[in-house]
Formats: C-alpha cells, sequence, structure tokens
C-alpha cells in the first residue's frame, strides 16, 4: 500500500538521518547531492540519455546477478521493470541533482540506485522506503561500483544521443547536395587569401560544403566506436572486487541485447577505470565538426555580404530585422549563431581536455564535467545544424548575373584563357584590364584575340572549371 503523498518518510546514511517526501522516488544521498552542488543549473533530467543509460545498465548489472544466483527472481523482475519504466522517461523528473558533480559521478548513481529501488518498492506492493525489501546499494548496486557504472552509463548515452546529430549532419549534407546542383551551372570567381583566383561554378563551392561535412559522418560514426569498450564488472578500480568470476562478461553481454549496441570489455580494467582518452578522442571529432560549421557560415556571411556594397553572389533568408537604428538591415543572425555554438563546443572540448589530464592514480573524478560537456556539445551541434539548414542553407539563392559580372571583370578570368591566348598575351591583357578598367571579355573581343564562337564555347562552366578532356 503506498503512503501518503502528503507525508514525509525518514531514511538514513552514513551521516545521519534526513526528512524526505514521500513524493519523491529518490531518496537521502541524492537529497544531499541535490543540497550540495548547486552549480550549472544543469540538471541530470535534462539528459534523458543519460538516465536512460543508467537504467539500462543497472537492468544489465540485475540480470547477471540473477544468473548467477546472487539475486532473487522477485527483486530482479522489480529492477528491471523499474528500469523499463525509467527508459520509457516516466520518473525523468526524479532526477533534480546537477550534471557537474563531486564524487566521480556517485551522486548520479545513487540517484539511479534509489529510483528504481523506490519504483521496484512500489511494483512489488511496498511503500517508498523500505528498503529492508529492495536496498538501493545492497540489491540495485550489487557486484557494482560508480567507477565501472557512471563511466558505461556515459558512453551508452553519447551512442544513443549522436543518432539524432548524425540524421541531422546527413540532412544538411543532402541539403548543400541540392543546392549544388541547382547552382551547377553558374559561373563565379573563386578566391584564395581573400584575393581573386580563377572560374569555377557555385554548385562546385556548395559541393564542397556537402563533402566536408559527409567526411564528418563517418569519421563521428568510427570514432564512436571506442565508447563501446567499458569497464563494467571492473568495480571500484578495475580489480573486480565484490563480482564473481563471469559477472562482468555477463553484465556486458546483457547491456548489449538490451541495447542492440555492441559493447566488448576493455583489455585492461585496471587502465579503463582512470583512463578517458576515447572521450578526448571523441570530443575532438566534434570540435572538427564544429569548425567546419563556423567556417562554412563565414563563407555564405562572405558570398551574401552586401546587398549593395559586396560581394552579393547569393542570398541568405531573412529572418528578422537587423538594426534598430538602420531602416532596411537585414543580417546573416543564422550562420552568426552557428559560429557562436561552434564556439562553445571548442570551449566544452578544452574542458573535456583538462579534465581527462585530471584523472589521479585508479579513477578520474572529473568524469561528470567530460559528460555534461559532450552531451552538451552533442546537443547544441544537433540544434544548431538543424537551424543551419531550415532557417538559412534550404532558402539560399544565388545571384547569377552578380556572379558573372564580378567573374567578368576580374584578372582571375585570365587564367581560364591563358590555354588559349598563351602566356604572354594572357599577361598584356590582364595588365590592360587593370589598368584601363575594362573587363577582360570586352579587350579580348576589342583586340579580336579570340572569335565569338571561340569566347562562347571557352566561358561555357565545364570548359572553364573542369580539365581538358
Amino acid at each position: 500500500m503506498a503512503a501518503n503523498s502528503l507525508t514525509m518518510r525518514s531514511e538514513t546514511d552514513l551521516l545521519g538521518s534526513m526528512q524526505i517526501s514521500n513524493n519523491a522516488y529518490y531518496g537521502i544521498q541524492t537529497q544531499r547531492a541535490m543540497d550540495n552542488f548547486q552549480l550549472s543549473g544543469k540538471k541530470l533530467k535534462q539528459h534523458p540519455e543519460l538516465i536512460q543509460a543508467l537504467a539500462q545498465v543497472k537492468a544489465a548489472c540485475a540480470q547477471a546477478n540473477n544468473k548467477q544466483k546472487l539475486l532473487d527472481n522477485d527483486k530482479t523482475n522489480a529492477i528491471c521493470s523499474a528500469a523499463v519504466k525509467v527508459v520509457n522517461g516516466d520518473y525523468d523528473d526524479q532526477f533534480l541533482i546537477d550534471m557537474i558533480q563531486g564524487g566521480a559521478g556517485t551522486s548520479s548513481n545513487m540517484n539511479i540506485n534509489e529510483v528504481l529501488a523506490n519504483v521496484g518498492l512500489e511494483l512489488m506492493g511496498h511503500d517508498k522506503g523500505q528498503y529492508a525489501l529492495l536496498h538501493p546499494n545492497t540489491d540495485v548496486n550489487m557486484s557494482q561500483s560508480t567507477n565501472d557504472v557512471y563511466p558505461t552509463a556515459v558512453r551508452l548515452s553519447i551512442l544513443l544521443k549522436q543518432q539524432k546529430l548524425l540524421a541531422e549532419i546527413k540532412a544538411l549534407v543532402k541539403s548543400f547536395s541540392n543546392k549544388s546542383d541547382e547552382f551547377n551551372d553558374i559561373l563565379k570567381l573563386a578566391r584564395t587569401q581573400l584575393q581573386d583566383a580563377v572560374p569555377m561554378t557555385l554548385g562546385q563551392e556548395f559541393k564542397s560544403f556537402a563533402s566536408t561535412l559527409g567526411e564528418d559522418i563517418k569519421l563521428i560514426s568510427n570514432t564512436s566506436k571506442l565508447l563501446t569498450e567499458v569497464n563494467l564488472g571492473g568495480t571500484a578500480v578495475g580489480t573486480g572486487i565484490n563480482t564473481q568470476q563471469g559477472y562482468g562478461k555477463l553484465a556486458i553481454d546483457t547491456l548489449t541485447q538490451l541495447t542492440n549496441i555492441n559493447f566488448v570489455p576493455a583489455d585492461d580494467l585496471v587502465e579503463a577505470s582512470s583512463d578517458m582518452g576515447a572521450f578526448v578522442i571523441y570530443s575532438a571529432t566534434l570540435k572538427r565538426l564544429a569548425l567546419k560549421l563556423s567556417k562554412i557560415s563565414n563563407d555564405l556571411r562572405l558570398l551574401s555580404m552586401g546587398p549593395r556594397a559586396g560581394l552579393s553572389e547569393i542570398n541568405l533568408p531573412a529572418r528578422q530585422p537587423g538594426s534598430s537604428i538602420m531602416p532596411g538591415k537585414v543580417n546573416p543572425v543564422i550562420p552568426e549563431a552557428v559560429s557562436q555554438c561552434a564556439y562553445q563546443v571548442m570551449g566544452n572540448d578544452l574542458a573535456i581536455s583538462m579534465s581527462a589530464e585530471a584523472g589521479q592514480l585508479q579513477l578520474n573524478a572529473m568524469e561528470p564535467l567530460i559528460a555534461v560537456n559532450v552531451l552538451d556539445s552533442i546537443e547544441l551541434l544537433t540544434n544548431a545544424i538543424h537551424m543551419f539548414r531550415t532557417l538559412c542553407v534550404d532558402g539560399i539563392t544565388a545571384n547569377s548575373e552578380r556572379c558573372k559580372d564580378l567573374l567578368d571583370n576580374s584578372l582571375g578570368l585570365v587564367t581560364a584563357l591563358n590555354p588559349y591566348l598563351g602566356y604572354e598575351a594572357s599577361t598584356k591583357v590582364a595588365k590592360q584590364a587593370l589598368m584601363s578598367g575594362d573587363s577582360v571579355v570586352d579587350l579580348i573581343r576589342q583586340q579580336n584575340l579570340l572569335t565569338e564562337d571561340q569566347l562562347l564555347d571557352i566561358l561555357q562552366p565545364h570548359k572553364m572549371t573542369q580539365p581538358a578532356a
């Protein structure tokens, strides 16, 4: 019979007793963490993938203990049934601790232990807090330590969260590819070091955006495989203390079955308990993606610069008035926001690197900061890419005449004509164009260096931008 929701229950731990509301499925150790760590404002409930991952790890461990005859069927069923409810998001509001916390993730581990115990107790027909019947530590945390549960769950949460990120990158690649096809025949001037270079098509420029982001889909997918190597079963420092022979493999195999992700035990569980190298590498791939997104955003800002006194080769969708004082001004707010998100991801990467270095002896106590920053980076990139695609890239249009005018009046066109005119004649035309202000094309026509038919043939996009057959 459930206790009255208006009453309190008394719970006791190492430090003493505390009154806990019977509305709460968490217990005394979670409450202490809530009191101690009021830091970032980022609560565990804001990363439901980590809650889901913690619950799945606990279910896998319970089943492994049951197979080894350490945990009876009733308790196992209660823990696993409670875990299903937690995975489904039914109790996200019970995970109120700050993501940044001391104790190497102990608060997060105890939060899931207490919630599963109390949900399980109710499923068994008992009141919350009757831990003699299902205990957060003795039963839910059996054969475990924060030091193997938390790292395993963090890895799983990243693998779960990145699925949406990869889908958004793929969609953005497709968007840039569509624009590449749309702009395939629009000749323009390429620029190197912000100076006039050689002819290319606007389609080629947009294809390069698609190609560079496509590389990161592969890189993130491949790098994430490092996260499937876990130290579950190593308990406190990787020695496997308080477990029976074979428990680790049973738990990991069960976790694989629950998640359809092929987890494997680390070769050296002691090493795996303190090393955060996989997170460093994974974060670096997110930073690389962020750098590319910011570079592309900057390119789009330059290409759209104007509308009358700049390059103005493309138009970005107008999203909001750009000034409180300048009428008619519209700013490239979406690319600007993408770059700011990218800078935050780079800052997160630095925090992750410093946290990974801070591991001491057999444990890294800074893993909560690694966890929140990796998860935040994934979420920020996912949201930024979605915004970039739907509010900017999909709506970009080309100013083909402006592209043509800039190309025709540039010295870069001479390079494309060099094979037909010869170096000396091309140099002379370039010098004359620079001094007179006339376009290269006009000078060629004036001096009859090429026939009109020859010139039109040479100026076709595929002739100007592709190697000769």
